[in-house]
């Protein structure tokens, strides 16, 4: 799963991917495995349970990483909007490293932009997905609605894109 970058450094309540508590990422993924968007939070904390979160991605074979690897903030926002892109990611070199991977997951508007340009690939559309080929492998891109709260939809309706998506790689039956 790609996602762009994290916020600034002051937002993050966890010191591992997606580490904004409002960000709804980690409640995402307790609402698709386990019925319970409280599942990865510590509420009383006002953080996530990173051990947990660490632990269950590792057992279900599922890396993170961002398509940034050098960013300039134009505003003092967390917005993938206000986010210029000064060193992109190398994806091709992170797939050379992990040949057993099929399905790359971008996480958003940002994250998707600099995949398909990576491959030069046309963006499928929020909740859809693209095979395109690498290295003599046969890939699928799928484009997830971002978890930011500043996104336009629901959370429940952003939990049922990913659950689709999960189904679909055979990490959940599809119930």
């Amino acid at each position: 799963m790609l996602g762009s970058f994290p916020p600034a450094r002051q937002r993050w309540c966890m010191d591992f991917f997606y580490p904004n508590f409002i960000n709804d990422m980690w409640r995402i993924f307790g609402i698709v495995f386990f019925h319970n968007k409280e599942y990865f939070v510590d509420n009383g904390a006002r953080k996530f349970r990173r051990d947990k979160i660490i632990s269950f991605l590792t057992e279900k074979g599922i890396a993170l990483y961002d398509t940034a690897c050098a960013v300039r903030r134009t505003k003092n926002t967390a917005s993938d909007k206000d986010l210029e892109i000064v060193e992109t990611t190398d994806i091709k070199a992170l797939l050379l490293n992990v040949p057993s991977c099929v399905s790359v997951v971008t996480t958003g508007q940002k994250a998707t932009e600099v995949m398909c340009s990576c491959f030069n690939i046309p963006s499928p559309k929020v909740g859809e997905c693209a095979t395109f080929s690498f290295e003599g492998r046969e890939m699928q891109h799928f484009r997830m609605p971002s978890s930011s709260r500043a996104y336009p939809m629901n959370i429940e309706k952003k939990a049922e894109y990913y659950r689709r998506m999960f189904c679909s790689l055979n990490f959940l039956d599809n119930k």
